[in-house]
């Protein structure tokens, strides 16, 4: 089949009046201008499919050729590589599915379930060990590379935006968040322990986007400025976070004295908002972006989007540096 309709060449005319002449380039401005939420979207959807059904046929081609090395049909190779790595399934955890799930199985016991349970606890299992096997695989045999690229956005990086890391990090992650975003609050150990598993190789931004329905993020926002204006922004940035139910204006200067800020200076600072600005560029920004959630964030301009595990930010950022040394 060919290639999804406008998803081509940008210098591709879709359009003619008269002798004017559209491209695919105009269109995809005009979207941009009209809808940018709903083209991010969209333009991320076809990427997730197009690397979901990459990622399948090399799968399929690496384990072919593994049960082709190993003398057996795939199918029989496949089953008896998950089966080893499947274990046994105890009636703990059948038990554990079970009461994770109490308020969707009526009044049916875990004897009743018990075949159901088991059968869903092997099939996640199953599709846990195939990626695994895929990535033994991949190590074992012949370079895998994915030419495809990714959607990228370019985020403009203000003077105002705080950073930590080397300004010339291969890679860069721009994060669009607020203090009043438990998720955004998730994600936070996880950007950590990536600065500690990549030493020298991330640079970190972070960019205010209050939400609308989170009143004390805008005020939250601007304390964190406060601080970093004598040289603590991540100290009180971190504690905020760690107290997300104390985010009021008399909470937030108490915040400051914890983190050894000059008090009258950090008060004059916040009472005078003088930071607001920055938050509304920023938030500002965003929108004009497409972001509508928190946290969003730009790997290399790539969009991930809600706390998501350490292993979906570890792949993007592999492969990133990868292109980045040319491998």
């Amino acid at each position: 089949q060919a290639p999804a309709p406008g998803t081509g060449d940008q210098a591709q005319v879709v359009a003619t009046v008269g002798d004017k002449t559209f491209t695919l380039k105009d269109v995809e401005a005009r979207w941009q201008t009209e809808d940018p939420g709903e083209r991010a979207r969209v333009t991320q959807l076809l990427y997730q499919h197009r690397r979901q059904s990459i990622d399948l046929l090399v799968g399929d081609h690496l384990i072919e050729a593994a049960a082709k090395k190993a003398g057996q049909p795939k199918d029989t190779f496949l089953a008896a590589e998950l089966e080893k790595r499947r274990g046994a399934i105890t009636d703990a955890d059948i038990q554990k599915v079970y009461d994770e799930n109490r308020d969707r199985v009526g009044a049916s016991t875990v004897a009743d379930l018990k075949e159901s349970i088991t059968k869903f606890i092997g099939g996640s299992r199953d599709a846990q060990n195939m990626a695994v096997l895929v990535n033994e695989l991949k190590a074992a045999g012949p370079a895998v590379s994915i030419a495809l690229d990714p959607p990228r956005s370019e985020v403009a990086i203000a003077a105002h935006d705080p950073t930590r890391g080397l300004a010339d990090a291969p890679v860069t992650i721009v994060e669009f968040s607020e203090y009043q975003c438990p998720f955004c609050a998730r994600v936070t150990p996880t950007l950590k322990a990536l600065e500690q598993k990549y030493p020298g190789k991330i640079r970190f931004v972070f960019k205010d986007f209050p939400l609308q329905n989170h009143l004390q993020a805008p005020k939250a926002a601007e304390a964190a400025h406060c601080a970093g204006d004598q040289g603590k922004y991540w100290e009180l940035h971190d504690r905020l976070f760690a107290n997300q139910q104390l985010l009021q204006v008399p909470e937030l200067k108490k915040h400051a004295a914890a983190v050894g800020l000059d008090q009258a200076a950090f008060d004059q600072c916040l009472d005078s908002g003088k930071h607001a600005d920055n938050v509304q560029a920023d938030l500002d920004l965003g929108s004009q972006m497409g972001v509508g959630s928190t946290p969003t964030l730009y790997i290399n301009g790539r969009v991930v989007t809600g706390a998501q595990p350490l292993a979906v930010f570890e792949s993007i950022i592999d492969e990133e540096l990868a292109r980045k040394s040319g491998k």
